[in-house]
């Protein structure tokens, strides 16, 4: 273990919880502040590690394996400022895909659902990311760069640099920074990747930049009309540790095994959360097009009372 690693893996955390409690201690002493929720997220922090070390391989080390051993090239960064720049805009290229998939694919969001459970958003949701991201295959995404012939622990490293860069964007004390908004990932534009209303749902999905959302078409300003409410779409009220990381699994489970075809068992897996096979479900294509319906509708009840009216 380099000195590199020991800093993110040993004092990292460390200094996110110092920070993340000065920050909870001072809001507390402004408005209501959930502590119950922070201790899961502290939690969540510690078993992460644990399970980090107790279980070293993931389902992508095969894949990894392969991708290193017939990999396309050698590339030694040896500080080549070229070479980092384009390993940071690749790493930022596979992030951003990771992230949508962890959104847009059901296997990928059962780990990352944990991270957007909180329903108050604070430094100490940062660190609540679910402990089997090993499990879910986070690392998949990443192969391509280890095919490319960039080292490993490179990438992982510059993996690790990316999360700690996003600990402070969940800050809602900041506010928008200018001309940044749009170019990096900000307090604003991670507020609406956290929120659940309809209007911000899946955007955001960038790691230290915005590039490729403003290239795919997934970014999406915060709105001053517009409050975000945090949480889940489905909130999860408890503050039990077991429901709060095992309920997505749970769900999947019992959705497995009502399933009558291997068509509606892929479908569970691999379709947005929210598929249903009967197309019933309440995916975010789903509730965008129910919340336009309502709106429609509603204005079409006032243009009616308008006429009621005589106006």
């Amino acid at each position: 273990m380099n000195t590199t690693d020991k800093m993110l893996l040993l004092w990292g955390p460390s200094a996110v919880l110092i920070i993340a409690l000065v920050e909870a201690i001072v809001l507390s002493r402004r408005a209501r502040y959930d502590w119950r929720a922070a201790g899961v997220s502290a939690l969540d922090l510690v078993v992460r590690l644990g399970v980090g070390f107790l279980l070293p391989l993931s389902i992508a080390t095969p894949l990894i394996r392969w991708a290193v051993a017939h990999r396309f090239a050698t590339i030694e960064l040896n500080g080549a400022a070229t070479l980092l720049l384009l390993l940071f805009l690749g790493q930022e290229f596979c992030y951003y895909w990771f992230h949508r998939s962890a959104h847009r694919v059901r296997w990928f969001w059962l780990n990352h659902s944990v991270h957007h459970s909180p329903n108050q958003l604070n430094l100490s949701a940062a660190f609540r990311i679910g402990p089997f991201g090993k499990l879910s295959g986070t690392a998949l995404f990443f192969v391509p760069l280890m095919w490319i012939g960039f080292d490993v622990r490179a990438v992982f490293t510059l993996l690790m640099l990316n999360l700690l860069y996003q600990f402070w964007i969940h800050a809602t004390w900041i506010p928008k920074l200018g001309w940044l908004e749009g170019i990096v990932n900000t307090p604003s534009a991670h507020r609406v990747h956290h929120a659940a209303n309809v209007e911000y749902l899946d955007a955001n999905f960038g790691g230290v930049l915005m590039v490729f959302d403003r290239l795919f078409g997934t970014y999406v300003k915060e709105r001053d009309d517009l409050p975000c409410r945090y949480g889940l779409v489905q909130p999860i009220t408890s503050y039990n540790p077991l429901i709060v990381e095992f309920s997505g699994w749970a769900s999947l489970v019992r959705d497995l095994s009502s399933s009558r075809s291997v068509g509606a068992v892929a479908g569970h897996l691999f379709m947005p959360p929210g598929w249903a096979p009967n197309g019933q479900g309440s995916t975010t294509a789903q509730l965008r097009a129910r919340h336009i319906d309502i709106d429609t509708d509603t204005d079409t009840d006032t243009y009616a009372d308008a006429d009621a009216a005589g106006a």
